[in-house]
């Protein structure tokens, strides 16, 4: 299964799937290329330290969204790559359905809070202000709504009174990391 990594950032969830296909733990997933809509992002240095290509696609002007332009040319690119799946790593734009459309075989999103509870933007931080006991992380199919396709795993993650929003970031972070290789793995046989 051929896999695309979307990334705006970091990129520690794209480097624990990427760690978890070096030490093969990904079933018949393969990454075989990383975008990014930041030319700075450090989800780049990722590609050489893990053999695979990584590259900077202009996203037009929008912060958060496409432009048509940016839209055509990251159909076209990650097209080009034949993908089984496209795996959104934390990238922080908001997809139309043309661009949803354009990918029937699948793309996936992982999101730091147990859906349908906080969505959007700083879900770990909505979660601490609420006081919830509970928070974790989700992976979903991706549709045109914004973090409402369908749930295809979760992993829970307690709040104590000891955590800091700093303790609670690290531990859903960790689960994340965690729960995109095991969920890629499983979709990996799925589609063998």
């Amino acid at each position: 299964m051929r896999v695309v990594i979307l990334g705006s950032g970091r990129g520690s969830n794209a480097e624990a799937l990427l760690a978890a296909q070096q030490e093969g733990r990904l079933g018949d997933a393969r990454v075989v290329q990383i975008f990014s809509d930041h030319a700075e992002a450090r989800i780049l240095s990722l590609g050489p330290r893990f053999c695979v290509p990584a590259e900077f696609l202009d996203p037009g002007p929008f912060k958060t969204k496409f432009d048509a332009a940016g839209e055509e040319r990251y159909v076209r690119a990650i097209r080009k790559c034949a993908p089984d799946l496209v795996v959104l790593a934390g990238f922080m734009r908001i997809l139309r359905p043309s661009f949803v459309d354009a990918f029937p075989q699948g793309i996936i999103n992982l999101h730091p809070s147990l859906l349908p509870s906080f969505p959007g933007l700083d879900a770990i931080g909505q979660a601490w202000r609420r006081g919830v006991k509970i928070t974790g992380c989700t992976v979903h199919r991706v549709t045109s709504d914004v973090d409402g396709g369908p749930i295809i795993d979760q992993a829970a993650v307690p709040i104590t009174p000891e955590d800091t929003i700093e303790t609670l970031e690290a531990k859903v972070h960790a689960a994340e990391h965690a729960l995109l290789p095991t969920v890629v793995a499983r979709l990996s046989g799925l589609n063998a």
